[in-house]
């Protein structure tokens, strides 16, 4: 028989197995099922330049879900999570004995919940290892605690809570408290106030019914709940959580609250490109961007069908893209919203023309007061028109660039070279995509080849920048990447052009600068814009379809300028610091039509002054005379006033002779006559008609393929192939010129009258 002692020490030893046995059995069972601890998979949220977030995106799983450490939520937060849900959490082993046994307790007296027994840990455990079709049972509930004791031995407070702060359900597809805080409050979680912290520790009671963007009322009660509970424990004082009930809870719907979709989505790209960020910061302002957005919105509901627009917004001295919308509406399908045409490529029409004139300027081709010919006229067969179908006669650079005309581009670029030109463009970071295998031609200049907004905005910048154009940041961590596209010279030249016509002898041109700007339409109005510069900012506005269909009617002066000038109003930008030439930009006066400098030019031969800007000092003659070989100078061969022979005239290019008196006895236009009307002939209306008809032809034309162009009083009335006759309608009283021209220059004029028309029935008024 054993002793008491030795009995004793058998159910010790017994025992000691036993607690072995069972911690083996509890460390196996842990090591064969392990608590299923989530990677961290977050979704990404784009923000605004000052942290607001602008678009948010799924993870993998699809739920919106933004990690945060401990450190980064507000301290608020912390605090009401903790009053509220388990104000043991830092002393407890996962599980809290006498809260269980105090639920235990309520649910046995009284048949129905009272007060949860779930620790935060707990929590988290059902949160990562949720039962089977949520139960709750006995049985569910005895797994989560051994879950939590699971997490309590594999992880630290910290961890467990920062599992919490990820995965907490917050309503639908939103987790995890940074995510509700961004979406539901437009704003990071570590900038809580107690009212904010308070309603965010309360959705995970019961994430559906208290959406705050569903059930704002219901979210509200719950969070005053949580506010009475913090008070009654003194974690905050009666008077903050009286403040805090005054707080309403107002949240507009979650896809309401996307701001800047198309540059979220570029952004969000770029950053899954790099390394997958869970935060993309961009350089957005979110504020302007909602104005641009509102100012998009309000104009496309008098579009036509399918009609988007683009915008962007650009800061000259960073290159930040302070607002960027790639189309007008994203909830339209309809216009096409998720195409971005802020990258689209488009024809460009004539928004290049600044930059060719800076180029002709930088060659020393031409000044600001350059006589150019804006007449009929090909370049070895390309015979360009003007958008308005008539022509000019002659124009100045300024007023070439100003009015946007066709011929005199075309003619500037023939001279300086379309792949001289493109290369140019290139360098300067403004790349041209012409179809596969064509070479730069004429046509660049008038919209030939593709181009995007944002190439275009960053290429106007260097009109107010020196020259220098720059590459659009939406990033603030972008590289600065800038380029030389024009001389300081040649950009202030352009700029004093498109701002306020490039006079420097005009009175109080100060007082008119402040927006330079340029508009333009591809062929078929196909795509409008308007691209604008100020001190601070350069801004673009692209209207079309995105499918490149056409939009008749549309063009850039009157769809995409006034849109413009809302944009610049709205950034709000500071009076125009007056500006002075920089050095090589000088004033010079000279003389038309030879182009000379007037103290160099023989007061005979100034037939007319001009003063505009030069630039280092070069102030090149007229450029030479496609229509004759010999000059603008004419020696002897002409009657002078006074009936002797002359000495030497200055002639204008042959091509303007419909516009102005030439003197060249050579009178190039002989060659041509216009058929069936005589000079001075006085015109009347058959009985009972409210017009004149005359058909018309020309002789002189014999063996000439290329077309006759017809003026009607200096203006482009019509075109027609040699040898075709046409009727003219003239419905006016009043003296009339009637001018036929051919591409050689040649021209013929017949100046006749009308009258005899009946006012009343037709409208009529002297014409001339």
């Amino acid at each position: 028989m054993s002793s008491p002692g030795a009995a004793s020490s058998r159910c010790w030893r017994r025992l000691r197995w036993g607690v072995a046995a069972l911690l083996a059995l509890g460390l196996g069972l842990d090591q064969w099922f392990p608590p299923p601890i989530p990677a961290p998979q977050p979704g990404t949220v784009v923000l605004a330049r000052d942290g607001t977030p602008l678009r948010t995106y799924p993870d993998r799983d699809g739920l919106w879900r933004q990690p945060v450490g401990v450190d980064e939520v507000s301290p608020l937060y912390l605090q009401a999570l903790l009053g509220y849900e388990d104000r043991w959490f830092f002393w407890h082993p996962g599980v809290n004995p006498w809260a269980l046994l105090r639920a235990a307790w309520q649910w046995a007296t009284t048949g129905q919940v009272v007060s949860g027994g779930s620790t935060l840990t707990m929590q988290v455990a059902r949160l990562i290892d949720p039962p089977a079709g949520g139960s709750r049972s006995v049985g569910a509930k005895a797994r989560q605690i051994v879950r939590a004791v699971q997490l309590e031995l594999r992880l630290s407070k910290r961890e467990i809570l920062t599992l919490y702060l990820h995965h907490a359900p917050m309503g639908g597809i939103v987790e995890g408290v940074e995510m509700a805080s961004r979406l539901y409050l437009g704003k990071s979680s570590h900038h809580l106030s107690h009212a904010e912290a308070a309603l965010l520790a309360a959705l995970p009671q019961a994430p559906s019914r208290l959406r705050p963007d569903r059930a704002p009322q219901a979210a509200q009660a719950a969070r005053d709940k949580v506010l009475a509970r913090l008070a009654g424990q003194g974690v905050w004082s009666l008077d903050v959580v009286a403040d805090a009930r005054l707080e309403r809870v107002a949240v507009l719907p979650l896809r309401a609250q996307w701001i800047a979709p198309l540059a979220a989505e570029r952004l969000r790209q770029q950053a899954r490109r790099v390394a997958g960020a869970p935060e993309v910061a961009s350089t957005l302002d979110v504020e302007l961007q909602a104005t641009v957005e509102r100012l998009l919105l309000d104009r496309s509901t008098g579009l036509p069908p399918k009609v988007s627009m683009a915008v962007l917004v650009m800061h000259n001295d960073t290159l930040e893209v302070l607002a960027y919308a790639g189309s007008a509406d994203f909830s339209d399908a309809e216009r096409a919203a998720h195409v971005d045409m802020v990258r689209g490529v488009r024809s460009p029409g004539s928004t290049l023309k600044p930059f060719l004139y800076a180029l002709a300027l930088d060659e020393g081709l031409v000044h600001s007061e350059s006589l150019l010919v804006d007449a009929p006229q090909s370049f070895g067969g390309y015979a360009p028109g003007n958008f308005q179908a008539a022509f000019s006669g002659p124009v100045s650079v300024s007023e070439a660039l100003q009015r946007s005309l066709n011929v005199p581009a075309v003619d500037l670029l023939d001279r300086l070279g379309p792949a001289h030109f493109a290369s140019v463009l290139r360098a300067g970071g403004l790349q041209l995509r012409l179809p596969r295998g064509a070479d730069p031609n004429l046509s660049l200049i008038l919209g030939g080849a593709g181009t995007t907004l944002e190439e275009l905005v960053g290429a106007y910048r260097a009109l107010a920048r020196s020259g220098l154009s720059g590459r659009p940041r939406l990033q603030p961590d972008a590289p600065m990447v800038q380029a030389r596209l024009m001389s300081e010279g040649a950009a202030f030249i352009v700029r004093d052009i498109l701002e306020a016509g490039g006079h420097p002898d005009r009175p109080g041109i100060e007082a008119q600068r402040g927006l330079a700007w340029k508009t333009g339409t591809s062929f078929g109005f196909r795509d409008a814009w308007a691209v604008g510069v100020t001190d601070t900012h350069t801004v673009g506005v692209w209207v079309g379809r995105p499918d490149g269909t056409p939009n008749p009617g549309f063009f850039g002066a009157n769809v995409a300028a006034p849109l413009l000038h809302d944009l610049v109003a709205a950034l709000g930008t500071a009076p125009p610091v007056p500006r002075q030439p920089p050095p090589g930009v000088a004033r010079v006066t000279v003389c038309w039509p030879l182009g000379l400098r007037a103290e160099s030019t023989d007061p005979a031969h100034c037939l007319q002054r001009r003063t505009g800007w030069m630039l280092d000092g070069a102030a090149p003659p007229t450029l030479p005379d496609r229509g004759r070989s010999s000059g603008l100078l004419r020696a002897g061969g002409c009657l002078d006033a006074s009936g002797g022979r002359g000495t030497v005239r200055a002639l204008w290019p042959v091509a303007l002779a419909p516009w102005v008196v030439q003197t060249d006895c050579e009178a190039p236009g002989t060659a041509l006559r216009i058929q069936g009307l005589e000079p001075g002939a006085v015109l009347r209306p058959s009985p009972g008609q409210s017009v004149v008809r005359v058909e018309l032809s020309a002789q002189g034309v014999a063996g000439s393929s290329d077309p006759l162009h017809w003026l009607l009083n200096g203006v482009h009335h019509r075109r027609t192939a040699a040898g075709t006759p046409w009727t003219l309608e003239l419905r006016h009283n009043g003296r009339h010129r009637i001018t036929v021209m051919d591409a050689l220059g040649r021209h013929h004029h017949v100046d006749v009258a009308v009258s005899g028309l009946q006012c009343a029935t037709s409208g009529c008024s002297a014409a001339w």
